[in-house]
C-alpha cells in the first residue's frame, strides 16, 4: 500500500511537471494504481476534436470539469481551456 501511494504521487508530480492541471494529474494518477500509464492511457476510445464540437457542447463539458468563466468565453477561449485542463 505504501509503494502504491508513493508511486502515485511520483507519477502525479511527474505529470504536473508536464504541464497537466493538479485535477488531470490526480484523474491519470489514480487511474494508473496498480497498472502501467502506458496501459491507461489506451483505455479510452476515440473521441473528435474539441474544434468540431458545438459551443454548447463545450460549456457543458467545461461545468462538469469545473472549468470557471466559461459562461462568457468564446468556442476558441473555451477549447483552448478544455485543452489545459
Amino acid at each position: 500500500m505504501i509503494q502504491d501511494h508513493r508511486s502515485r504521487k511520483k507519477l502525479y508530480e511527474k505529470l504536473r511537471d508536464e504541464g497537466n492541471s493538479k485535477q488531470k494529474a490526480a484523474r491519470i494518477a489514480n487511474a494508473a494504481a496498480g497498472s502501467s500509464r502506458k496501459k491507461v492511457s489506451k483505455k479510452g476510445g476515440r473521441s473528435p476534436s474539441y474544434d468540431d464540437w458545438t459551443l454548447t457542447k463545450l460549456r457543458r463539458k467545461a461545468k462538469q470539469i469545473g472549468v470557471k468563466g466559461r459562461s462568457t468565453m468564446s468556442k476558441k477561449k473555451l477549447v483552448k481551456a478544455l485543452r489545459q485542463h
